[in-house]
């Protein structure tokens, strides 16, 4: 059978949007596509390519917000450093669900996790003028090594797919003891593989950081959202696995936007260790006049590139917090609906011969969330997400992750029940025509 999408309509919406290899694009180039090609023909693609959470805002933090709005906030400038009520509860949420101890100063808000880790980069690689480098643990989100490479400074990584345990800290070694690491950068869990750091992998990593004294930045955008575990009950173990209990030298990024579905509001929390905040580094005083670590991301890199971050929103994120750790707001039971679409999806691509690429955490499955990973025998993943595009399929290639493994990433936040059966019956066809 003829694909939904016949060749000719799809070069030519490509070419109309200079977009020379789907594979190749940006995500939010792919989103363009999809949505060009829906008006052109007024079918509907399944969307598989857009990590934008598919649950509604949390409403303890919109109604937070509106009345910060009608307190007068709108009129002034926020505090560079972040309001006090979000410093403070930012601080308790760490305690609550990763078991660490932050004072309120070194939690500070930023526009996002997106600009969470640009500062972040900035920072690091200004701290030794011997060390320029970021270590990526790949796979990994494709917009964070282009942040290293709009800033000019270099990037070197692997693909930890047979790298767990002692080989990830074999191989990680091998990079650092080059010298010139000024950061270490990895999402748990991974973006897009799904896949968990252990506390044994965490150590490894926080231990080599120390002692080559690369400060490690950890995205903790999905923070909680290992479904094999309940780490949503406050001040109670099990916690949110992280690399902090192991050195002094990281910066945790908490994404408001995927914890709390608070994406439209651009809000995140840099979390930095105590004893890293108010270190003072040589460079920092030739490059900005101010040599304590924490002083000079918020009042030099943060100052330079948003000075501040909305203030009724941070009203918003504080009041999250604060409810989260009073057990009022459970956002872990809230999120695991991306768990239950994931299974579902899961099931229609191995049902329609396919395969979990990233399908093991050392000798335990994966856990099911927010991403996982698909690949086809005889395709590359390139050549996977131009085909599947004909059949109204929006997916992103593992190449553009940084990943050496053939497949797509799949996420599931925009997929809803009707996109199951959509899905269902595209790759029936697709197995059919192929």
């Amino acid at each position: 059978m003829d694909r939904p999408f016949s060749k000719e309509t799809v070069s030519r919406v490509l070419d109309e949007l200079g977009i020379k290899d789907i594979a190749h694009a940006t995500i939010r180039q792919t989103v363009a596509v999809a949505a060009k090609l829906e008006q052109m023909t007024g079918e509907k693609f399944v969307h598989l390519e857009m990590g934008s959470p598919g649950l509604p805002a949390n409403r303890i933090g919109t109604e937070a917000q509106k009345r910060a709005l009608d307190a007068g906030v709108a009129s002034q400038y926020p505090n560079i450093a972040g309001i006090a009520p979000l410093k403070a509860n930012a601080s308790r949420f760490v305690k609550a669900f990763i078991d660490i101890d932050i004072s309120p100063e070194g939690c500070v808000p930023t526009v996002g996790s997106m600009m969470g880790t640009f500062a972040s980069i900035i920072l690091c690689c200004n701290l030794d003028p011997s060390k320029d480098t970021i270590l990526f643990l790949e796979p990994g989100f494709s917009v964070q090594p282009l942040q290293v490479d709009i800033l000019g400074f270099k990037r070197k990584g692997f693909d930890i797919y047979s790298c767990r345990g002692e080989r990830l800290r074999d191989s990680l070694e091998s990079i650092l003891r080059e010298g010139n690491v000024a950061g270490i950068l990895y999402s748990n869990p991974n973006n897009p593989s799904w896949v968990c750091l252990t506390e044994e992998e965490l150590g490894y990593i926080g231990r080599l950081a120390t002692q080559y004294d690369a400060i490690v930045i950890e995205d903790l955008a999905y923070l909680g959202m290992d479904f094999r575990k309940d780490l949503g009950k406050p001040f109670m173990p099990p916690y949110q696995a992280t690399v902090a209990r192991y050195t002094d030298n990281y910066m945790l990024m908490l994404s408001a936007s995927k914890i709390f579905s608070y994406a439209g509001e651009r809000l995140s929390t840099v979390a930095i260790s105590d004893r890293l905040f108010h270190r003072k580094y040589d460079n920092l005083v030739r490059r900005f006049g101010i040599g304590e670590l924490g002083n000079a991301f918020i009042y030099v890199i943060l100052y330079a590139l948003s000075s501040g971050v909305s203030h009724s929103a941070q009203y918003a994120l504080a009041a999250m917090y604060e409810a989260a750790c009073e057990g009022r707001l459970d956002f872990v039971n809230d999120t695991s609906e991306y768990a239950r679409r994931a299974k579902i999806l899961k099931g229609i691509f191995i049902n329609n011969g396919f395969h979990i690429v990233y399908d093991k955490d050392l000798d335990e499955a994966v856990s099911d969330g927010f991403f996982f990973t698909i690949g086809r025998d005889g395709y590359t993943g390139d050549a996977l997400v131009s085909e599947l595009l004909h059949y109204g399929i929006a997916s992103i290639s593992l190449s553009t992750t940084g990943s050496h493994q053939q497949g797509i990433r799949v996420c599931t936040s925009m997929v809803d029940e009707e996109s199951f059966k959509a899905l269902d019956e595209r790759l029936a066809l697709f197995n059919s025509n192929n």
